[in-house]
């Protein structure tokens, strides 16, 4: 394969998604090429605004400790976003550290895979041999200003159209973008099944913190923020239990006053998140696994990570009729009232065993491995 630039939406960090799994997965099969993995870059003008220092790091591309031909590097953002002169300095900085790290690492026509829409006046100036671009979310759907929507969609839109190859990750925006390219393939999330097995079925005792979670424990994993999340519903769901606890397992993106909220009903836990290593020894405590999400043109774009990790865990699931998670009515019970999400709740935890062999089955055929045969595959024309 040849070198590649992978231009993400998110750090490299303990908590895996999408695209760690493809960079390790593409990484461990070819052990030749090296993958430069371009974080997002440090926001100096957000940091002096909020009275923080900045500090940066990864400036020169470092190679991962556990994957040598993996290097982590992060550029630099200056000025606002808000401002067109603004974007054209910064788009001006992330050229030149781009080139500088291509420069020293000798990369020749690598493939620019392309994550972030707003990075897509890369195209053509990078000396890339191929352009991917890999869709994971209907930004274009996402609550913002009407300026930055519009911004996004001519981003997208560009994109689509010069890509030599677009991706998307769910069957929603596979028809959403089927308007703009012919050049497209549906490769879904998944899951490491070997890992999430191996954890929930380990003799050993939980981790100490999940044991002291009130029975019984209803847990949700993942990004908690309030595109996705529907705190109203977490809210009245808590205020209508007995006993027992809702545990929010991952990175806290809400308001201060949200997490007032959702911690003052006395039933909801706010949980640090932890590595994706650890997260089936924290899952072995749930009794049912949860999806409150809101159900809008923004989720409806998801193929949720965690869709694949719940059913991998096996236990029973409780979900609005959110996308992903609505293709298995046999698997998830789905609730489309939000007075009936405790009812659901409840009579869920009651079948521990039930359906949980059925459940696994369909995570066994959404392996990382198989969707990074299937990322191979769409690749082959330009390795």
């Amino acid at each position: 394969m040849r070198d590649m630039v992978f231009i993400s939406l998110e750090n490299w960090d303990e908590i895996y998604r999408r695209n760690q799994f493809i960079c390790e997965g593409l990484a461990r099969r070819h052990p030749e090429s090296r993958i430069l993995f371009v974080e997002p870059p440090d926001d100096f003008s957000h940091e002096i605004r909020r009275g923080v220092l900045p500090h940066r790091k990864n400036v020169i591309p470092s190679p991962l400790p556990h994957n040598s031909n993996i290097l982590i590097t992060r550029p630099l953002k200056l000025f606002p976003e808000s401002f067109a002169s603004g974007r054209a300095f910064n788009r001006l900085l992330l050229h030149r550290h781009l080139h500088r790290a291509l420069q020293l690492l000798s990369f020749n026509s690598p493939i620019l895979w392309i994550n972030d829409h707003s990075t897509f006046h890369l195209v053509h100036h990078l000396g890339e041999s191929a352009v991917i671009y890999d869709i994971t979310d209907d930004w274009i759907s996402l609550n913002q200003l009407s300026e930055k929507r519009e911004r996004t969609r001519r981003e997208d839109a560009a994109l689509c159209k010069i890509a030599d190859q677009v991706i998307v990750c769910s069957k929603q925006l596979y028809h959403l973008k089927s308007a703009f390219t012919d050049k497209l393939a549906l490769i879904q999330n998944g899951v490491n099944n070997e890992l999430f097995i191996r954890g929930i079925d380990s003799p050993a005792p939980a981790p100490p913190t999940s044991r002291e979670w009130p029975k019984p424990v209803f847990g949700y994993t993942g990004t908690i923020h309030a595109d996705r999340v529907d705190v109203q519903l977490l809210i009245h769901t808590a205020e209508s239990m007995d006993a027992g606890s809702i545990v929010l397992l991952g990175p806290n993106m809400l308001s201060r006053e949200d997490n007032a909220r959702l911690l003052a009903t006395g039933h909801i836990i706010l949980q640090d998140p932890v590595p994706s290593t650890s997260l089936p020894d924290y899952m072995r405590a749930f009794d049912v696994c949860l999806v409150p999400h809101l159900v809008n043109p923004f989720t409806d774009s998801l193929n949720p990570i965690k869709l694949w990790e719940y059913l991998a865990v096996g236990k029973p699931i409780v979900s609005t009729c959110v996308a992903g998670f609505r293709d298995y009515p046999e698997l998830v019970e789905l609730v489309r009232e939000p007075a009936d999400f405790y009812t659901a709740m409840i009579r869920s935890s009651g079948k521990a065993a039930c359906k949980n062999e059925a459940r696994r089955e369909v995570a066994s055929s959404a392996d990382w491995n198989m969707r990074v045969d299937e990322v191979e595959q769409t690749l082959k024309p330009y390795m």
